[in-house]
């Protein structure tokens, strides 16, 4: 186990200044941590800068507002604090987290009056998988608990409460031997994975199931947006379990896995190939600064 989280050296943007990251604390009567009241993101920067940097600040903005609160800071003054805090701490490539929620005014589940905070981490944390295991694909398992209706949850929010279920379920895939889980939808479809969305390759296309009951990220978006590039076709659709025996490969997306193939999800077998290839490859890429990009080349 590496240094504790607490531990780290360097600094936090917190609340518009930049703290010791001892210093970066909170109440335990935040109600944040008591009635979920927080929301996030998680950002890489690649050679000094922080890819899709305003998407994410938007989408963190959006968050809050679904969740009832205002985060204080524009999406300019975000993507700002962003910089600042890879540059300040000496990381051009990291990975960041803001986070805004409310804080401990009011201990209740109404808590409209509250404080709302908003802190930026940033820290060294490589591929999300071992590289020579994603090279292969990564091994899966089958989540017990399922994507809840979107009648019931504020499923486009990236809300910390919704991942209750996703760390339950990555800690029991751990426990069994896997890197993750696939997650179904309330409905028995396939959905997502506890941190990363999922696609599937069959006769050269992609599938990928429509994001209605879970966060479409933005990874997802770049990879359906490099595929469609390349002329690959992308269809967005239902997918049901039972169908996972006629695909070919399999992948997942996300900011910490970035594009990672999949070799296995319970008794289903993928073999990585050269489409899965080829979008690691466009992905990382597309994820260079430009300007660095062009020198390179």
């Amino acid at each position: 186990m590496g240094v504790s989280f607490d531990k780290i050296d360097g600094v936090i943007w917190y609340d518009g200044r930049l703290v010791p990251w001892a210093d970066a604390n909170v109440h335990v009567l935040t109600h944040g941590l008591h009635y979920a009241s927080c929301v996030f993101e998680g950002e890489r920067a690649y050679g000094g800068t922080v890819f899709k940097s305003t998407e994410h600040s938007e989408r963190l903005k959006a968050s809050a507002n679904i969740l009832d609160f205002e985060i204080p800071w524009s999406v300019a003054e975000i993507d700002a604090a962003k910089q600042f805090v890879i540059d300040k701490n000496n990381l051009p490539d990291a990975y960041l987290r803001p986070i805004a929620w409310r804080g401990s005014e009011m201990m209740g589940v109404s808590a409209p009056s509250n404080t709302i905070h908003l802190a930026i981490a940033a820290w060294d944390w490589p591929s999300y998988f071992d590289p020579a295991e994603k090279l292969k694909g990564i091994r899966m398992g089958m989540a017990e608990y399922r994507r809840p209706d979107p009648a019931t949850t504020p499923a486009m929010a990236k809300a910390s409460g919704l991942y209750m279920i996703c760390t339950i379920s990555k800690h029991k895939a751990e426990r069994a031997g896997y890197a993750d889980a696939m997650m179904l939808d309330w409905q028995g479809r396939v959905a997502e994975c506890t941190g990363a969305n999922i696609f599937f390759i069959k006769d050269g296309t992609i599938h990928t199931p429509i994001a209605d009951c879970f966060l479409p990220g933005i990874t997802r978006a770049t990879a359906i947006d490099l595929a469609r590039r390349r002329g690959i076709e992308v269809i967005e659709r239902r997918i049901k379990p039972e169908e996972l025996d006629g695909f070919t490969e399999c992948f997942i997306t996300g900011t910490a896995a970035e594009v990672t193939p999949v070799s296995e999800i319970a008794n289903w077998k993928f073999t990585p190939g050269k489409i899965c290839e080829q979008l690691m490859a466009d992905y990382t890429a597309e994820v260079q600064p430009k300007g660095k990009a062009a020198a390179a080349a």
